[in-house]
């Protein structure tokens, strides 16, 4: 099969300046690839510990990148670009990242042998869909009806991430405070 020459457009991890979206497609592309992982550990065979342990850490990587550039960009931009009654959807994302949170802090002490790391997964994996569900059929349509740069926080975002991904140790974990 011959080669891609180098100058068509991949689909991994270009740059920012690169990739031009709206910080929501940007989300929405963030939330897929992480439901992808979750998909896979369900697929995974229950004695393939090493395939586990490698999405579990993949996906509490992502996860953890994820959260801190919505905490850091997006949820204050949208706290600033709603209108009240809409900034409790941000105060609950706020509470649903933090629980979220606590469940991948357990992955710094939980083996993929140990009892409980499926389950724990499960939850996980759960509590995310869940928090995924809320931001798209809630959260992201007020925002985009807010009248709030998209592209300019998209922009933001990506850069963001970009930064977080270059620093991130390879270990499952919330790594939030690592990674300031």
């Amino acid at each position: 099969m011959p080669r891609q020459p180098s100058t068509q457009p991949t689909t991994t991890a270009p740059s920012g300046a690169a990739r031009s979206q709206d910080a929501i497609q940007v989300l929405t592309d963030d939330h897929r690839a992480v439901q992808k992982l979750f998909d896979a550990f369900e697929k995974a065979e229950t004695d393939d510990l090493d395939a586990k342990a490698t999405l579990v850490r993949r996906a509490c990587e992502e996860l953890t990148v994820h959260a801190m550039i919505e905490e850091e960009l997006l949820y204050p931009a949208a706290q600033e670009a709603l209108d009240e009654d809409d900034r409790p959807d941000v105060e609950e994302a706020y509470v649903e990242h933090y629980l979220v949170k606590v469940l991948i802090e357990k992955f710094t002490q939980l083996k993929p042998s140990d009892k409980g790391f499926d389950a724990t997964f499960k939850v996980l994996s759960e509590m995310v869909n869940h928090h995924i569900e809320e931001e798209e059929s809630e959260l992201f349509p007020k925002l985009r009806k807010s009248g709030a740069d998209l592209d300019a926080l998209g922009s933001k975002l990506m850069q963001r991430k970009e930064q977080l991904e270059a620093k991130i140790p390879k270990d499952a974990g919330d790594n939030t405070m690592r990674l300031h």
